[in-house]
């Protein structure tokens, strides 16, 4: 069946695209595109066209099949223009998404209409590149350079309704969005047509806007090479002719496609895209979730609840009195009122979220839940005694889950009745925000559970990840060989502020010792304790000295670093240099290149102990669980990537 198919409604021709699932730009679309340009063009009865796409979207972008491959023609920039260009004038009638080359090929329409709720966006940042068939040289055309920058580089769509008032398109369509664009199209035919996009003029902007600009997307692209080159190529196309600017644009985009940062952007782009059905999953199907609870209302938990109330799921929370109940709900109450302070949420839609929490101190308010989620203090009694009473209170077929960071899901789960239905949920905090789900099934765990943990991940927009059973699962294992390795080198005489500097330089948002500081040192102390009193052979560490001082971190004004009440900015410690003298050498040289690369190579070999030992699938879902958890830098693919690709690997 052909991709692109035209029909006719009166004088009105209708050019159908029908790519399923998105309409992606294939070769196979350009061309048939291309062909019906010329087809409507020679045919004398055609007044306009207007341009429709089957299914649920419109033209969502490129073919990902096509990702860092030569293309071959027609070539997009050619289309847009021949589109452009068409005797008949254009109309695109966007439903679902218009992304990226989709965007762009409405632009060479001569109008576009969107259906509500519509999307509109250039994505394409997002992927390390630039829009290369006019996104940076048509939109301004369009909305002025102001919009065209935010959207060019954010690389966030907008909906239809603040596209129209954007100039992006012509008119929101209610009701039917194809006899919507047919009767516009009519209508405009009464009209003298604008001028195409392409002769339009761009409201120039003086230096003291760009300068503003440049300051704003270098803080919000965080590394990331893309949104400063788009914001350069959105200056030139102000300041040059259309001819002139789209050869630029397309130079730029040419020149970072394969670029190392672009390579990282694809790479993690197709691990997120497999990442909510991996292959292993087979033919199992998900349990169908309709109700959720949650047991104990501290951060953690009341992050989970706000998480499942956010997908839209009726939750229980669980605590074990009054007082520990009334603590839970205020800490919901404050993550939605914090969603209202910062635009995310409507007062009434903050008070929805609140509504559907069922707060109870009874386990028997759980018969009917489809899924129960605990949440406790990370100690194995506690989460103990919380299953038994799961065991009792619940239905043989709910999904128990344990939320733990570092404990053994397989004793949590020790003599729980149907432990088919048991399975791990690493949440990673604030659970709310923190796109990162480490799902960890225990031998027993049933296909059809862990399938469903996999559909819960995607219910509530995160990434999910499978891990094997060991200490600290995939993501806390790394963070413990990481900061072991920091600390080798702050023994070998490197400082404290240089490594945190250099990782900061390669993208994190924190360095080792600053994160420590921030999150508390006496966590990973305790944790060590609790090992050593076990009879573990566990030798001190620098964190170790620390600690037993009193310093652990901002919350008593020390840890690797000083602190003055009220100011979290760390400062270099005179008697951090006291405590830890006689266990540092000599001040050794590193260059920040040195210092990255060594420590990445630490994550990326500990990622490969994980992969020999089958606790991660594979070595893009360790980097998910870099990236989406721990804040490794996106566009650096992730330890393991980003190490072979320095290797010239990948």
């Amino acid at each position: 069946m052909s991709t692109v198919t035209i029909a006719r409604a009166g004088n009105i021709a209708i050019v159908t695209v029908d790519n399923p699932p998105v309409n992606a730009l294939s070769q196979a679309v350009r061309q048939g595109l291309w062909d019906a340009v010329a087809t409507l063009d020679a045919e004398a009865e055609v007044t306009a066209v207007v341009l429709h796409c089957a299914g649920r979207t419109f033209i969502a972008g490129a073919d990902v099949r096509e990702f860092g491959k030569v293309p071959e023609p027609p070539h997009l920039p050619d289309l847009v223009a021949r589109i452009e260009g068409a005797a008949k004038p254009w109309v695109a009638a966007i439903h679902g998404a218009a992304l990226g080359g989709g965007l762009e090929v409405a632009l060479g329409c001569r109008f576009r209409v969107a259906g509500t709720g519509a999307s509109l966006g250039l994505p394409e940042v997002n992927l390390g590149i630039i829009p290369g068939a006019s996104g940076t040289v048509r939109t301004p055309r369009l909305t002025g350079l102001p919009a065209a920058v935010a959207l060019v580089t954010s690389g966030k769509p907008v909906r239809a309704e603040k596209a129209l008032t954007l100039g992006l398109i012509d008119a929101v369509i209610e009701g039917d969005l194809l006899e919507g664009a047919i009767a516009f199209a009519e209508k405009a035919l009464a009209k003298p047509l604008p001028q195409p996009v392409s002769a339009r003029v761009i409201t120039p902007e003086d230096d003291a806007f760009w300068d503003g600009q440049r300051v704003a997307v270098t803080k919000a692209a965080k590394g990331n090479n893309a949104p400063l080159r788009a914001l350069d190529s959105l200056r030139f196309a102000s300041e040059n002719d259309f001819a002139t600017a789209m050869a630029f644009e397309r130079e730029t985009f040419l020149a970072l496609r394969g670029s190392d940062q672009a390579a990282a952007l694809r790479a993690v782009f197709f691990a997120e895209r497999a990442a909510t059905r991996p292959a292993h999953l087979g033919d199992a199907k998900p349990v169908a979730i309709r109700s959720a609870a949650v047991i104990g209302g501290g951060t953690m938990g009341a992050g989970i609840a706000a998480a499942l109330r956010d997908a839209g799921l009726p939750v229980v929370l669980i605590e074990r009195d009054e007082t520990a109940l009334a603590r839970g709900i205020a800490n919901l109450r404050a993550i939605f009122e914090g969603g209202v302070k910062r635009g995310k949420l409507t007062q009434a839609q903050a008070e929805a979220r609140l509504a559907g929490v069922t707060p109870s101190t009874d386990y028997a308010a759980l018969a009917d839940t489809d899924l129960v989620i605990e949440a406790v203090f990370e100690e194995i009694g506690v989460k103990r005694a919380v299953f038994e009473q799961l065991a009792q209170a619940c239905r043989a077929d709910a999904v128990l889950a344990t939320n733990t960071s570092y404990l053994d899901p397989r004793e949590i789960a020790e003599g729980l009745p149907h432990p088919e239905r048991f399975i791990g949920l690493h949440f990673f905090s604030p659970a709310n925000v923190m796109k990162l789900l480490e799902i960890v099934p225990v031998p027993e765990t049933g296909p059809e559970v862990l399938a469903t943990a996999f559909a819960l991940a995607k219910q509530l927009g995160k990434i999910p990840v499978q891990a094997g059973i060991c200490e600290g699962f995939i993501g806390n294992r790394i963070l413990k060989r990481y900061r072991a390795a920091a600390e080798a080198l702050v023994r070998q005489g490197v400082t404290i502020a240089d490594i945190d500097a250099a990782m900061r330089g390669y993208g994190l948002a924190m360095g080792p010792f600053e994160a420590q500081d921030m999150g508390g040192l006496d966590i990973a102390y305790l944790q060590r304790e609790g090992a050593r009193a076990l009879g573990q052979d566990v030798p001190e560490t620098l964190g170790d000295v620390l600690v037993t001082a009193g310093r652990k971190g901002q919350k008593t004004g020390g840890g690797w670093y000083d602190y003055v009440a009220g100011d979290r900015k760390p400062k270099p410690s005179p008697a951090v240099t006291a405590l830890l003298g006689e266990r540092i050498a000599s001040p050794a040289t590193m260059s920040a290149q040195e210092i990255a690369t060594a420590l990445v190579g630490e994550m990326a070999a500990e990622g490969d102990a994980i992969l020999a030992e089958g606790i991660a699938h594979q070595a893009s879902d360790i980097d998910l669980v870099e990236i989406h958890g721990y804040g490794f830098p996106r566009w650096r693919g992730g330890p393991m990537h980003a190490r072979d690709r320095a290797a010239g690997k990948v």
